[in-house]
């Protein structure tokens, strides 16, 4: 199974809370993170874009990096790791992405990849007079059809003259191409129209995990995707989005989340449900529904595993194995900290690692006490 890191492009990663790790983002500090997964065995990383933040106290995602290019610094320090951009499909043309992710993987052959980002939060492009409109809200996930196509026809031919509702080209070229032709598609749809993209459109579509403790709960998610990539006749797996709090011991991990969720920002999160809150149509186990429910909005409603560094890797063993997962991608409540100990004290305890580790697992365990 493999694992990748979320990093964080964005101020204080992905925890909306006053009391968290509160720091700005860096080059150097997504390089060195990149690197210590890279030495840790992680399989990829990958970075989101974020274009207007939430504001509040802690000026939540106020302060972001721009994705491709963080990405082709990232390329240019490491040897192994994956490296995935995300490409706003409503700012970023895709003869453009397209360009843009041949450069990276002209630095890292073969190891660039490009996460789709539809965009769901209205004032994001409003702000920059990019915003079609509401009725984008219906029409997402067709426009980035038409994008992907664009991609993958200049990739893989060099030219495209598609002509679609949303992108016309007009012997569009694209020269050198990548490496081997191909270079891997993410999305990340939750409601069923977003896993029909994925399973036609993708490599691999990553899923929120959900609730503290529960690494099954997503269990039903996954299924759903690859019923999808079955009737497209589709390699397309799960990887599954998980904050870690880990620490010697159960009680002391706890201890950190309750406190993150008692001084959440409240501000911010007012401000995230009311970007929310403008598809009204949005199915239920969509992005724009699941991020704002109130009782895990601190962290944007994503999978938590809270506990010491053996219950950690216990419920990631348990992800490992839920049919259809590909993979996880990890978040820490504190990132140079979290990377080091998921590389020293949890992934040597893990039976789904062991391959990487090449270590023995440890013979007691009392991080439970």
């Amino acid at each position: 199974m493999d694992i990748g890191v979320f990093l964080p492009i964005g101020n204080n990663g992905w925890l909306i809370s006053k009391s968290s790790p509160q720091y700005m983002p860096t080059f150097e500090l997504n390089k060195t993170i990149a690197r210590r997964a890279e030495e840790y065995g992680l399989d990829f990383a990958l970075s989101m874009i974020k274009l207007k933040g939430f504001g509040g106290e802690t000026e939540f995602w106020d302060h972001c990096l721009e994705s491709f290019t963080l990405t082709a610094a990232l390329a240019a320090v490491t040897e192994r790791i994956r490296l995935y951009a995300s490409a706003p499909i409503l700012a970023l043309p895709p003869a453009m992405a397209a360009r843009m992710a041949v450069t990276v993987d002209s630095i890292a052959p073969g190891r660039a990849g490009v996460n789709i980002v539809s965009g769901w939060a209205p004032a994001e492009y409003a702000q920059m007079g990019l915003w079609p409109g509401d009725e984008h809200f219906a029409d997402r996930y067709r426009r980035a059809a038409e994008y992907v196509t664009v991609l993958r026809q200049l990739w893989s031919e060099g030219v495209s003259d598609f002509r679609g509702e949303f992108y016309t080209m007009d012997g569009c070229v694209l020269s050198p191409r990548p490496a081997n032709g191909h270079i891997d598609i993410l999305a990340a749809g939750q409601s069923g129209t977003g896993m029909r993209f994925a399973a036609e459109y993708a490599d691999g579509n990553f899923i929120l995990g959900s609730g503290v403790n529960t690494p099954l709960a997503l269990s039903a998610a996954t299924a759903t995707l690859a019923g999808q990539a079955r009737a497209t006749g589709r390699d397309v797996g799960a990887l599954a989005l998980f904050m870690v709090i880990a620490d010697e011991t159960d009680h002391a991990a706890l201890a950190k989340w309750k406190d993150y969720h008692d001084h959440a920002d409240l501000a911010a999160l007012g401000y995230l449900t009311a970007q929310t809150a403008q598809d009204q149509d949005a199915d239920d186990a969509s992005t724009a529904k699941t991020v704002a429910l109130p009782e895990g909005a601190v962290n944007l409603n994503m999978g938590t595993l809270v506990g010491s560094y053996g219950t950690v890797a216990r419920m990631l063993d348990q992800i490992s194995e839920i049919h259809g997962v590909k993979g996880i991608i990890l978040v820490f409540d504190e990132f140079l900290e979290g990377i080091e100990n998921f590389g020293t004290r949890v992934q040597p305890l893990m039976k789904s690692r062991t391959s990487v580790t090449g270590k023995s697992r440890p013979a007691e365990d009392r991080s439970r006490d």
